[in-house]
């Protein structure tokens, strides 16, 4: 599987990959006894019973290629997200997700059958789904489809898998939890958008005119006035709507997301905004 997005491992999914790899190692020799991992799975049907598997299962795995398929994913979609929010907001929708997979699990366990599970799949696929918001139209390359599909298509594909297994299957595989660590992997973005957006500087703006070179925001483009005329004003109504545009833009992205034609554009503003209180 190739993403078309740069998959260098960054500082925390290589730490999992490594953290992940060992525990399997010594789960394969040292601490072989079935005791151990089943105090450290999660029992959705107990799960008060060990509360620290809330966070253990994810660390166990039942095997090489169980390993080998979560840290592909991981390897695929986790460098980009993690370099998108930062590596501690990274920990925390991957220890969000995981959590979330048990806890669901653990809500459902009171209408249906669930049997204790391991493994990292929950986080992951939490992680993925928030990849698919930031890169819905991003190509992967998955086998054995041989063709490039876009990563909403395939995360898609793995929660479509997932559901018709919860709903149909008896193969042992946790897909309720799965799906529980999509589902938390996407509330913790929202939760993420909305505090970034609290928090985030509100740039100072005028309610009139101002002075501009040349400004392009998305729909429009307003001139600035020649060099002869530095004072020159646009037109407050025009003035108004490029504003509003550019807070809209904000709001809805962060302030991050503006260009530098943008962040030009609300310099001048305050600048002008200064000037006319002197």
């Amino acid at each position: 599987m190739i993403g078309s997005l740069s998959p260098r491992v960054t500082r925390w999914v290589g730490r999992l990959m490594a953290i992940n790899a060992v525990v399997l190692l010594l789960q394969l020799t040292v601490f072989t006894s079935p005791e151990i991992t089943a105090a450290l799975q999660f029992t959705p049907s107990a799960p008060l019973r060990h509360p620290w598997s809330y966070l253990s299962y994810m660390f166990l795995h039942a095997g090489i290629l169980h390993l080998a398929a979560n840290m592909l994913l991981l390897f695929v979609f986790g460098p980009a997200v993690e370099r998108r929010l930062g590596s501690r907001s990274f920990l925390g929708l991957y220890f969000a997700s995981g959590i979330g997979a048990a806890a669901f699990s653990a809500a459902l366990a009171g209408f249906i059958n669930m049997p204790p599970f391991i493994g990292a799949s929950g986080a992951i696929l939490g992680v993925a789904v928030v990849f698919a918001q930031f890169w819905p139209d991003a190509e992967l390359l998955a086998f054995p489809i041989p063709v490039p599909i876009s990563a909403r298509t395939f995360v898609g594909i793995l929660l479509a898998f997932d559901l018709i297994g919860a709903i149909w299957f008896n193969d042992q595989i946790a897909h309720r939890a799965h799906l529980g660590g999509a589902l938390f992997g996407f509330l913790y973005l929202q939760a993420f958008a909305l505090v970034r957006r609290r928090t985030a500087p509100q740039p100072v703006v005028p309610r009139r005119a101002v002075m501009a070179t040349q400004v392009h925001l998305g729909l429009a483009a307003h001139k600035a006035a020649p060099p002869s005329a530095p004072h020159a004003e646009m037109s407050p109504a025009l003035d108004q709507d490029a504003i509003d545009r550019v807070l809209d833009k904000i709001s809805a992205s962060g302030i991050e997301s503006l260009t530098q034609q943008e962040r030009r554009f609300l310099a001048d503003v305050s600048e002008r905004k200064r000037n006319q209180g002197h």
